[in-house]
């Protein structure tokens, strides 16, 4: 299983080199995801058909230089989202905002039309649920595809928005999917991320963890350790002859 991720699908480039002429799926993965992956078919399966799939957490960074001595960079959804629509200005593209509230929305339109004036951008809130029915799932494609957004970003949270991405790409009338969960709520202001220096030496789990404890308990308390035990595992493959 890590060798699926870490050595031959996680992208250790740079956002700035990224082919974006056909069409494209955009997920990250952090060390969480990497746990959740491993019980969830469908999730594992998004995961390693992303066409670009950027790491995403403190921990894949380590446990790509721990076991291949690779030095790659940390690539947030954040970053993400902030170069795409960078060059979504720059190439006059049209951006689409699937997920969260519509208050979140709103906000993220504000601050939009007060960043890029020309941007030209829709918005839609699915409803709030695990799993769509078949005529919720066809009124979000219809949303999509009568606007044919040339990016579309997913914020419906892991692993929902990659599965749902994975089983409905070939049906989305868009070049590039991205999916980028919590950024929705970081762009609009209605979650406060930590200082870029927090960030840098890789304690924004600290930083999250302590403004929601109980949201993030599994996250940092159970998968995270699931994760050291794996990364050990596979170290110790590599130094048996």
């Amino acid at each position: 299983m890590f060798l699926k991720f870490f050595k031959y699908k996680i992208y250790h480039g740079q956002l700035k080199d990224l082919n974006l002429n056909f069409k494209t799926v955009i997920n990250t993965i952090n060390p969480h995801s990497y746990i959740v992956s491993k019980k969830d078919k469908t999730f594992s399966n998004a995961l390693l058909s992303s066409d670009y799939l950027f790491p995403d957490g403190i921990g894949i960074v380590l446990a790509i230089k721990i076991l291949f001595n690779i030095k790659t960079d940390r690539i947030t959804g954040a970053k993400i989202h902030d170069f795409l629509l960078k060059k979504a200005e720059i190439e006059s593209l049209s951006v689409f905002y699937l997920g969260s509230s519509i208050k979140t929305l709103k906000l993220i339109k504000s601050k939009n039309t007060f960043k890029f004036a020309g941007l030209k951008a829709s918005y839609f809130s699915p409803p709030f649920k695990t799993v769509f029915s078949e005529n919720e799932n066809k009124n979000i494609l219809k949303k999509i595809n009568s606007f044919k957004p040339d990016i579309l970003f997913v914020g419906m949270t892991a692993p929902k928005q990659e599965k749902w991405t994975f089983l409905n790409k070939n049906k989305i009338d868009s070049n590039i999917i991205v999916s980028i969960g919590a950024v929705f709520d970081f762009y609009a202001g209605t979650v406060i991320r930590p200082s870029p220096f927090v960030q840098k030496i890789g304690l924004e789990w600290a930083f999250r963890f302590a403004k929601e404890p109980s949201k993030l308990f599994k996250r940092n308390f159970v998968s995270a350790p699931l994760f050291i035990f794996d990364l050990f595992l596979e170290k110790i493959k590599q130094l048996i002859p």
